[in-house]
């Protein structure tokens, strides 16, 4: 009797763990295929034009973003006054670097992941300058129907950028043109 009650116990436990385990990954479904509607105010491009004192400074990044619903699309325009990378990619001290990510909002912060691209858009794998992960973080310091400064979690210069474009967030498939 004990041993047939011992036998139950153990069926029913592996029962349960066959049902949790079919249930579960049915119920927590990530649709990451699909863009979500991301924040309003972001939507659009938006462009860094200087920071102050660059001429003084030995190196640089001017970034510009390009939300659309919850994904970014930034262009980093590098500017080096030493080099420190090989001649086939210091190009006279000035490079475009791409990246894209999916970004949220929460309280006053911008968090993305992503990664680097090529030009085109294409995973980068290889070559002159970031490849791998993209992880921008941003506290959103200011922003209106025109401006926004985000204060970057690795940086102390301020990104103040202008818009230059709106986009009406269309939510698709993650990476359609």
């Amino acid at each position: 009797m004990a041993q047939q009650q011992k036998k139950n116990k153990i069926i029913k436990a592996c029962l349960f763990s066959l049902i949790g385990m079919l249930i579960i990954p049915i119920g927590c479904v990530r649709h990451s295929e699909m863009q979500s509607e991301g924040a309003a105010y972001l939507q659009g491009v938006w462009i860094q034009d200087s920071i102050p004192h660059q001429a003084d400074m030995m190196d640089y990044t001017l970034h510009q973003f390009k939300f659309i619903c919850d994904s970014i699309y930034t262009t980093m325009q590098v500017h080096a006054k030493t080099q420190r990378i090989s001649d086939s990619c210091y190009k006279n001290g000035q490079w475009s670097e791409y990246a894209k990510a999916v970004y949220v909002i929460r309280g006053d912060s911008l968090i993305g992941e992503g990664i680097y691209t090529k030009a085109n858009g294409k995973y980068k794998t290889a070559g002159c300058y970031r490849t791998g992960t993209y992880l921008p973080r941003y506290r959103i310091a200011y922003h209106d129907a025109d401006s926004l400064v985000l204060e970057s979690r690795f940086d102390q210069r301020p990104l103040v950028l202008r818009k230059t474009q709106a986009i009406r967030c269309t939510p698709k498939r993650r990476w359609e043109d």
